[in-house]
């Protein structure tokens, strides 16, 4: 297990150094943007009743010559039935929690100068990231998850569809219980579908987009794990403003099972309609 943490960390850190590392070329492409997503019917483990979040966005997304980053800031505020450490349910002002993502993406193709496509795949990646996230709950969560793994990049008409493998090492905090609260999960893998598919119905602009997550069980008692964001979106800047891509208005719904990889429990298993904002600037 030693040695497997072990490869796993070497992976990730050296595409992680290649990012990072002054690129020799500019920006081939670049998208960003603040986003705003809004549900009443957030779940949480351990938690009967449905909470309402406001989330913050920031995200990031950009080509140069070899690959593409892509990283993402959520902000959640929850209202009171989801409380910060120290107040009783149903009172107080509600937990906030942060989540980073970070994924970077090297082009096999573009670093080999080969042609790596066969059949619907245009490309073939490596795939490192990371996610941190830290809640004010009395669970404190400090989330610090490393990924590693390959990608196929599919030919779509219009935008991009990403299918990853990632090998994942993760650890975590968890306040209630009384001894090691700081847990290091068993390895894991993470299948990833990503997408953000443009398309017109009619003179409407729109893009159908998100993410889906399978995750393996990661031992602790833990069992597998689906969560999936997808989002129908309208280019009202567009249609308002003659605009395109600056302001987008959608709905989206989260479905999250067995939730952290716990089962069997309340809390665990989310369906929660969404009403989303993007400002891309």
């Amino acid at each position: 297990m030693k040695q497997t943490c072990k490869r796993v960390f070497t992976l990730s850190a050296l595409a992680l150094a290649v990012s990072a590392a002054p690129q020799v070329s500019a920006a081939t492409w670049s998208d960003t943007y603040i986003g705003y997503r809004y549900g009443t019917e957030f779940t949480e483990p351990f938690n009967k009743k449905d909470v309402t979040k406001h989330i913050l966005q920031f995200t990031h997304a950009s080509g140069y010559a070899y690959g593409q980053n892509f990283l993402n800031v959520d902000l959640l505020q929850s209202d009171e039935n989801d409380p910060a450490q120290g107040d009783a349910p149903g009172e107080g002002d509600g937990a906030t929690e942060a989540y980073l993502t970070y994924r970077h993406q090297l082009h096999l193709g573009k670093i080999f100068d080969q042609d790596f496509s066969f059949g619907p795949v245009k490309e073939v990646a490596l795939t490192a990231g990371f996610d941190l996230n830290t809640k004010n709950t009395e669970v404190a969560p400090r989330k610090q998850m490393l990924v590693v793994g390959p990608t196929l990049k599919f030919a779509v008409p219009k935008g991009f569809l990403d299918f990853s493998i990632l090998y994942a090492h993760e650890r975590n905090h968890n306040g209630k219980r009384t001894t090691n609260q700081d847990i290091t999960y068993n390895d894991y893998t993470v299948y990833n579908l990503a997408w953000g598919l443009p398309f017109n119905a009619g003179p409407v602009p729109m893009k159908f987009q998100g993410f889906a997550n399978y995750n393996t069980p990661k031992g602790q008692g833990t069992d597998y794990e689906i969560l999936a964001r997808p989002s129908l979106m309208v280019d009202v800047g567009d249609l308002a403003f003659n605009k395109s891509n600056t302001l987008w208005a959608g709905v989206g719904y989260e479905y999250w099972n067995n939730k952290f990889g716990n089962n069997g429990i309340a809390g665990v298993d989310t369906h929660a309609p969404t009403f989303q904002l993007e400002w891309h600037f």
